[in-house]
Parts: structure tokens; C-alpha cells; sequence
């Protein structure tokens, strides 16, 4: 798949017109974000990297094919930003999440080795409260023994069902290993047709 970058945008009313499905990948600072949009379209150095976390700080827009649009948003609960630095990042995800017609899916990314983290859950509660449709991608499967994964997941379905009546949609991926790319490339693909 041909992927190109349109642009960044320091926020949604600076986007280009709505035009072909956007599906969205938010989650927490240093979650793998970047990493895992590059593994899923095979370039390596489409979205940029970086060891450190809070480096995406504009909504970041690619062209898949003719297909749809993958956004990249700022990562949520970076320390080391100011206050007023990441009330505005907020803003700027959640006024993405609430105007921009062309979102189609957010892809709501959770570190696969930590156990369910408030940040996350607020974010999923939030989402589901505003009838946004979201999937979960659990990132870094590789750095865990399976019988671990599987314990996490579980905390992770225990957690959610506090509030949601059912599981939403979930995939396991790692960047390192292409782990679960065409699982997701063929769920994409299938919710557009």
C-alpha cells in the first residue's frame, strides 16, 4: 500500500476539507504510535520516531492509496509538558474527535505490558460516551511471555466491562515483529466495503 503524508496541522480547523474515511490512532505518550503506523504500511520512516515520548504534537495527516486517510494524534499524558502545553494537545485531540466528519474509526492504542491505566480507560469511557466507534491495539505483544499477554488482556476486559456492556474489537501488534499487520489491514479494509 502507496502511503503518503499530506501534512501536519496545529489543529482541525486547519486541515484540509474532510474528504476520504480517516481512521485514527491516539494513545498514550511513548505507547508506539508512530512505530506501529509505519509497521502497518511498510515504510519505515513515514511516520516519524522517537525515543522520546511526546514527540507527535500535530495532528498528522497520510494518504493511504485512495482508500482512506490514517491521523496520527498527539499522545495523551506526557509529564513533562507544561500545564498549558498539554491542555492545549487535549484540546487540540478532542476537538479532532468531536468536529472532524471524515473520522471514520479511532484505533485506540494500549501498552500490552502494563496493566490498565486510568489515562486509557478515561480515554476509551470518553470515546464511547460520544458514540465514536473505536477498536483497540495492543502494542509491544512481543516484549511478553504468552501466558502474561494473556493475563493482561484479562485485566484489561475486566477493567473495560466495568463500563462498556461488551468488548470493543481488539488486535494484538508489535512494530518489531509485523504482528497482527494484516489482521488489521483486512479489518480496515473490510470496514470500508
Amino acid at each position: 500500500m502507496e502511503c503518503r503524508f499530506i501534512g501536519s496541522f496545529p489543529g482541525v480547523d486547519k486541515m484540509p476539507p474532510d474528504g476520504l474515511p480517516e481512521f485514527v490512532f491516539i494513545g498514550r505518550s511513548n505507547v508506539g504510535k508512530s512505530s506501529l503506523i509505519n509497521m502497518l504500511v511498510d515504510q519505515k520512516n513515514l511516520a516519524h520516531t522517537s525515543s522520546m515520548p511526546g514527540k507527535t504534537q500535530m495532528v498528522n495527516l497520510y494518504q493511504a492509496g485512495d482508500q482512506f486517510n490514517i491521523v496520527d494524534l498527539p499522545g495523551y499524558g506526557y509529564a513533562r509538558l507544561s500545564k498549558k502545553h498539554r491542555n492545549s494537545l487535549q484540546k487540540m485531540i478532542r476537538d479532532y474527535l468531536e468536529e472532524r466528519k471524515a473520522l471514520f474509526l479511532v484505533f485506540l492504542l494500549l501498552d500490552s505490558r502494563v496493566a490498565p491505566q486510568r489515562l486509557d480507560m478515561e480515554m476509551l469511557n470518553w470515546l464511547g460516551e460520544h458514540g465514536i466507534p473505536v477498536t483497540l491495539l495492543f502494542t509491544k505483544v512481543d516484549k511478553l511471555k504468552p501466558l502474561e499477554l494473556k493475563a493482561n488482556q484479562a485485566r484489561y476486559e475486566e477493567e473495560i466491562l466495568r463500563s462498556w456492556e461488551v468488548m470493543p474489537s481488539s488486535f494484538m501488534t508489535s512494530s518489531q515483529t509485523g504482528e497482527g499487520r494484516e489482521p488489521v489491514l483486512g479489518y480496515i479494509a473490510s470496514c470500508l466495503s
